[in-house]
């Protein structure tokens, strides 16, 4: 069974669409989706636009690969070592605090595509990192989580020895899911999970997302079979704007607070 709004709405200024407010105000719970539209508003580097400087001249998805990892994993690891530096000089925008405060007056879970630890650092629990994380590592070998400091260029290095496991000495790799990985088992099933808990009438927040990476992309549409509302936060159409009820085109930094605002006068 699927909610049934009526006309799709979509409107510029989140803080004038009732719409989106009344779901909200009727919703048990809401399932935030966020992708990487909502991490570059924070000045987190989408997957392509990292690529700079020294890395400018090197295709991303070849360097997201087992492949690359194998053949030569200082190189890989130098890439990755970056990435989280340049992550470490950002931090959550309003759009993030406003996703812990949702969790003042509503039931909410969070399942991201992103491999940033900003919705975390804003003080909401993740329930599901599906594409893994940069902060989060294991032994290529034996798998054993690896928990020591990482250590981070203050610039950009094209080699960088990666860590060695404790366990059984192989090399400690990025957490992340690569091109050709399956994603891990668990994190893909709390994702799943949350979109079953939805009942008829709860809100998912769409934020960010351009419904272009599977599976991850197909949980708007399970969304939608267990009769949730689905609100697409985003300034620009995506591949699942035509299964939303209702389009806020604005950025999350924007619109998220404006949302959570009009809830609490509510």
């Amino acid at each position: 069974m699927s909610a049934d709004l009526g006309e799709p709405t979509s409107s510029a200024d989140p803080a004038v669409d009732p719409a989106v407010v009344d779901a909200l105000r009727a919703a048990r719970r809401v399932l935030v989706l966020s992708g990487a539209g909502m991490s570059a508003e924070s000045g987190v580097p989408t997957f392509r636009d990292a690529q700079s400087g020294l890395w400018e001249r090197f295709d991303p998805s070849s360097l997201a690969t087992q492949e690359a990892w194998d053949d030569d994993p200082p190189f890989v690891w130098a890439w990755y070592a970056w990435r989280a530096a340049l992550l470490r000089r950002v931090e959550p925008h309003a759009g993030h605090r406003a996703v812990a405060d949702l969790a003042r007056l509503r039931d909410v879970e969070v399942v991201t595509q992103n491999v940033d630890d900003l919705h975390e650092r804003a003080g909401s629990r993740v329930l599901s990192h599906v594409h893994g994380s940069l902060l989060s590592f294991r032994c290529r070998d034996c798998a054993t989580p690896w928990q020591g400091e990482l250590a981070v260029p203050d610039e950009p290095v094209e080699r960088l020895d990666p860590p060695t496991c404790p366990a059984c000495g192989g090399d400690v790799r990025p957490g992340v899911v690569w091109f050709g990985e399956e994603m891990p088992r668990d994190a893909w099933d709390a994702a799943v999970g949350a979109v079953e808990r939805l009942d008829v009438g709860d809100v998912v927040l769409v934020a960010g997302t351009s419904g272009l990476v599977y599976p991850a992309a197909g949980l708007p549409a399970m969304a939608l079979g267990q009769g949730a509302v689905v609100v697409e936060v985003n300034p620009q159409p995506s591949d699942v704007s035509d299964l939303c009820h209702h389009h806020v085109r604005d950025g999350a930094a924007t619109a998220l607070p404006a949302l959570v605002a009009a809830l609490e006068q509510g």
